[in-house]
């Protein structure tokens, strides 16, 4: 179809009503296109709607279709600053009654998509209840412009399955969920309790237990510190001894917590034996691992897959190049300030959908992607790794294809602030800053970002 601007209109689904696929409904229409949101949950969140009852979830998430999609557990606090991580013309103000802390807790988070959805009126364009079962090409072998997309879906308390027809396909299912688990020798005859992080929720199963805990990650972290306060023992193994100051504080505040090396093996005794030979008897490992892309409803014929954790041939991590544009990924690449890059992506791909963009050739993209990898292996940076941006200048050359604004200079300042001050202040960063952030705080709370809709925070 072509709108009366002579721009082409098409009929979407995007799959996830996360912050990616929300922003990219929002985008898809105000581009002109139609489109529909599936949705597994009663509502909207991705990520922060949160689950508490995990019990109908394998342990180590080891089902093709998870039953559970949160990984959030209870107490988790967010890790950025609230100024930073709105998206461009919806600013994360404090509200009344509301969590008002700068780095408030899940719920909070929450309600800022509920308030998103609810503002830009997105929910009438979300199918609730409906997992995506396949996606998949309508003619395998015609390639180009006039690739249409079979979508089946199911109703989740019922049996009524449906499937259609669409003119694009936006996969915007987070990148949170799936458990990434080491391989350990003797992991599949320990006897006792070992669970994913993806299913922690609260520490009190853990009252009085000798807990290891796999991995000195940000959740692998904030889990060891509250465990400790009930558990026996606790047990930090990591790649490396060296941690950073942060770390070290909490664990000579804790006699219970003990910092130890990687795990060589596992035996049936309950015995978990370390890389430097010392051993200790526990009743629980926690796998604070990570997670892997996976897109158990997607069949491209082999032409997309995930291979150690890197999805590909993606273009700028977006469009598989003879795919594009008629599908595409949202929210795939990690540490950076999330919601505004996934706003750039939505744009950027409601744009090239409509005609107003182009995309480079087949060729060119294929070339950029090669030329990408090799960047990476020439800096070391293993291919598990290839979405982990940690790089402004990136995501200011990405918003460019879209014409969307760059990131704030206090935006960036006080994210760096943020990890600078975790880094040392483990467990207090959420709490205190120097009067550094103070003056950014200002700066940010004057700008354009927060004034926008009368709002004062």
């Amino acid at each position: 179809m072509v709108s009366k601007q002579g721009q082409a209109t098409k009929n979407v689904c995007v799959i996830g009503a996360g912050p990616s696929g929300l922003v990219a409904a929002r985008e898809l229409r105000k581009e002109g296109h139609t489109a529909v949101v599936l949705e597994q949950n009663h509502d909207i969140g991705g990520q922060w709607l949160y689950e508490p009852n995990v019990e109908k979830e394998d342990p180590l998430g080891k089902n093709k279709f998870l039953n559970v999609h949160s990984s959030v557990y209870d107490s988790l606090r967010i890790v950025s600053p609230r100024e930073i991580m709105g998206f461009t013309d919806f600013p994360f103000v404090s509200k009344k009654n509301r969590d008002t802390r700068r780095f408030p807790g899940h719920k909070e988070l929450w309600l800022y998509l509920k308030d998103f959805c609810e503002y830009f009126g997105l929910k009438e364009m979300i199918r609730f209840n409906t997992r995506v079962e396949y996606v998949g090409m309508l003619d395998y072998g015609v390639f180009g412009n006039d690739l249409k997309w079979v979508v089946k879906s199911k109703e989740k308390k019922g049996e009524k399955r449906v499937e259609e027809v669409f003119d694009a396909v936006i996969v915007a299912t987070g990148h949170y969920s799936q458990p990434r688990l080491p391989s350990i020798k003797g992991m599949d005859a320990w006897k006792r309790k070992q669970i994913h992080s993806h299913v922690y929720r609260v520490p009190e199963p853990f009252r009085n237990e000798v807990v290891v805990i796999v991995g000195n990650s940000l959740s692998g972290q904030d889990i060891s510190m509250e465990i400790v306060k009930v558990a026996k023992e606790v047990y930090l193994s990591a790649k490396s001894l060296e941690v950073t100051e942060g770390l070290s504080k909490v664990i000579s505040k804790h006699r219970n917590l003990h910092l130890y090396p990687q795990i060589q093996s596992l035996h049936e005794d309950g015995r978990v034996e370390f890389e430097d030979g010392s051993c200790v008897i526990a009743d629980t490992i926690i796998y604070c691992t990570g997670y892997s892309y996976a897109f158990p409803f997607l069949d491209t014929k082999g032409i997309v897959g995930v291979d150690d954790n890197r999805v590909g041939p993606l273009f700028e991590h977006t469009f598989p190049p003879s795919l594009a544009p008629s599908l595409s990924f949202i929210g795939i690449p990690r540490k950076l300030i999330g919601f505004p890059f996934f706003e750039s992506q939505a744009k950027w791909i409601a744009q090239v959908l409509s005609g107003k963009r182009n995309l480079p050739s087949y060729d060119d993209m294929m070339l950029s992607i090669k030329e990408f990898y090799r960047s990476r292996e020439l800096a070391g940076i293993p291919v598990s790794d290839t979405h982990d941006i940690a790089n402004f200048e990136y995501c200011d050359k990405y918003a460019d294809y879209s014409e969307s604004p760059h990131l704030e200079e206090w935006r960036k300042q006080l994210c760096l602030s943020a990890i600078v001050n975790s880094f040392t202040n483990l467990e207090t960063y959420r709490d205190s800053w120097d009067d550094g952030d103070d003056e950014l705080l200002q700066q940010a709370l004057q700008s354009p970002h927060f004034t926008q809709l009368g709002v004062q925070p």
